[in-house]
């Protein structure tokens, strides 16, 4: 191999009775704070108060925490419909990205339509912070083994070799070179955002740009999912397949209809 990745490090940073902190659950806690900083931040730019946003992530957070949750679950049902109280181990790893974006977008986007915030603003300025999230997010995904990957003899690969690795639940198991999916994905997840960022203030009306997220994020996502070894649910696709191609059809629907080029100075909502 030119790069084989060996991880030995173990998935818990720290254990007392039945607290447990993971480099998953640490890193996903550091990205959602990052992103919320940085949105607060580009919001005093827009005249959207703080406060706003710090309610508005709240909700986010707490709908986010449930969709990936709920994703992952409904993947793997065929082990939880026999191990019901394993459902809310959360702390023993086990979420869907894709349930994390879908259900902060629902729930921030829900409670601050109530409050009558600015929705489609608060939108635009929290893609690219996402991405950011996501990136963070995703190093204590590498470290724990949180994703199972086809086995590979690519000349870039990962393995991983703790025996508390959650690699070694998946069906290559550990020590076996598997491709670095999520590496895959961190680089499109910069891709993107050098995209997303390019195109502020450029695209009207507001909300499009985190529709453009969604849509790149999805058409990435699909392909890379062909590298991992999740479920197969039908015509040879996983479920990340088939939510990829929703979001894909449906985003790209929307701003065929509605997109238009627009300069910085354009206030239109």
């Amino acid at each position: 191999m030119l790069l084989e990745i060996s991880i030995g490090i173990n998935p818990i940073i720290f254990q007392y009775k039945s607290l447990i902190i993971s480099w998953h659950g640490f890193f996903t806690m550091v990205g959602v704070l990052v992103s919320v900083l940085l949105v607060a931040r580009w919001a005093k730019k827009e005249n959207i108060s703080s406060d706003i946003v710090y309610s508005v992530a709240i909700w986010g957070v707490l709908g986010g925490i449930i969709g990936a949750r709920l994703v992952h679950v409904i993947d793997r049902w065929d082990y939880y419909s026999q191990n019901f109280g394993q459902i809310f181990t959360l702390w023993e790893g086990g979420i869907a990205i894709y349930g994390g974006i879908l259900g902060g977008f629902l729930a921030g986007g829900l409670y601050a339509v109530l409050c009558k915030y600015p929705v489609r603003k608060l939108m635009d300025l929290t893609a690219p912070a996402v991405l950011i999230s996501m990136a963070i997010g995703r190093l204590g995904d590498i470290i724990n083994g949180e994703h199972c990957a086809a086995a590979t003899s690519s000349p870039v690969s990962i393995s991983y070799v703790h025996a508390s690795s959650n690699a070694a639940n998946c069906a290559n198991g550990l020590g076996v070179a598997v491709h670095p999916v999520i590496l895959y994905e961190m680089c499109w997840y910069l891709a993107v955002f050098v995209i997303i960022w390019k195109l502020r203030n450029r695209l009207a009306p507001h909300g499009i740009l985190f529709v453009l997220f969604l849509s790149l994020y999805a058409l990435g996502r699909f392909f890379i999912t062909f590298y991992r070894d999740d479920r197969i649910w039908g015509l040879s696709l996983q479920e990340a397949h088939f939510i990829s191609l929703i979001i894909l059809f449906s985003s790209l629907t929307w701003m065929i209809y509605k997109i238009r080029w627009t300069s910085a100075n354009d206030s239109e909502s």
